[in-house]
Order: C-alpha cells, then sequence, then structure tokens
C-alpha cells in the first residue's frame, strides 16, 4: 500500500473537518465571545486564525484532490472543490469591509458546504475506484 492510498482519505476528512470549522468560528464565534469575553477565546477571532484555517483547507483540498483525481479522472468533483475554495478564499478576502457581515458568513458556510459536498464525492468515488481495482486485481 502506498502513502497516497493512505493520504487520500485523510485529506478529504480533514477537508470536510476543516471546512465546519469554517462554519462553527463564523456562526458561533461571535455568540461565544459575546457570552464568554475571556482572552482565550480572543485567539480564535485573530486574523492569523482565519488564514491558518484558509491554508489548512488548500492544502488538504489539494493533497486529496490530487490524489482522487489521479483515481478517479471525475473532473466534476474538481469543480466542485475548486468552486467552494474560491468561495471560501472570496469571503476570507473580501470580509464583512467590502461585502458587509452577513454577506460574508453566507459566502464562508456556502463555500465550506460546496468544499464538503466535493470532498464527500471525491471520498466515495475513490472508494468505488479502490473496489474497482481491488476486484480486477484478483
Amino acid at each position: 500500500m502506498n502513502i497516497a492510498h493512505f493520504l487520500q482519505p485523510i485529506g478529504d476528512k480533514t477537508a470536510i473537518g476543516l471546512s465546519f470549522l469554517c462554519v462553527v468560528h463564523c456562526l458561533i464565534l461571535p455568540l461565544l465571545l459575546i457570552l464568554v469575553p475571556s482572552s482565550t477565546l480572543q485567539m480564535f477571532s485573530d486574523e492569523g486564525f482565519h488564514q491558518g484555517i484558509l491554508i489548512a483547507v488548500f492544502i488538504s483540498s489539494f493533497t486529496a484532490l490530487t490524489i482522487g483525481f489521479k483515481k478517479h479522472k471525475q473532473i466534476s468533483i474538481v469543480y466542485w472543490i475548486s468552486a467552494g475554495l474560491m468561495i471560501l478564499f472570496s469571503a476570507a478576502l473580501l470580509g464583512h469591509d467590502l461585502l458587509g457581515e452577513y454577506a460574508e458568513k453566507i459566502l464562508t458556510v456556502l463555500g465550506a458546504a460546496i468544499i464538503a459536498i466535493g470532498h464527500i464525492k471525491n471520498y466515495k468515488t475513490c472508494c468505488h475506484s479502490d473496489r474497482l481495482a481491488q476486484r480486477d486485481s484478483q
């Protein structure tokens, strides 16, 4: 078993989890900061935290998608994940200063959901490709 076989499902699951973290961060953190005014929560509202999540989402998405596409050659999955990443990065780059707070939140949730859908498709398609390859080798 090669390293790519191991990395692809981890990358998909990581990207899905990080996309969910973006949504939680975007929707729940402001409420938590109001309810639990603590200096430990302030680090999560820092711009560096946003950038860190985006970089991690991009790296895990790129890794899982590159390995997955080599297996299944489904360009539609590339479109799903790429569209989600573009929306998520647009929300982060344009921010609430240009878009407004609600538009930023909507774009973040939409981008994260599209990324998650794309990675679920990538994961399932790779599992199917692996089963077919295993069946054919027997």
